[in-house]
């Protein structure tokens, strides 16, 4: 039993080190990326999911967190 306890306990700590991993991910666009999304915004503005089909592994969420983060001017 306490071999199942630990390999749970194992599991968790993996699981939140994946979660974190992926939040850092969202932050971390390479030169590549950050050039196709400013190229698409020109293009096509804010549609997001657009944006995210063209840059595999990305989601629209992820993209416009970026981008308000990034490029987005407070008034």
């Amino acid at each position: 039993m306490a071999d199942s306890e630990h390999s749970s306990s194992d599991d968790t700590f993996a699981d939140s080190r994946e979660e974190t991993s992926r939040e850092s991910k969202v932050e971390e666009f390479s030169e590549d990326e950050e050039n196709l999304i400013i190229r698409m915004y020109n293009l096509v503005g804010e549609r997001w999911a657009l944006i995210a089909g063209r840059i595999p592994g990305r989601t629209s969420e992820e993209i416009e967190k970026y981008w308000n983060s990034r490029y987005s001017t407070s008034e």
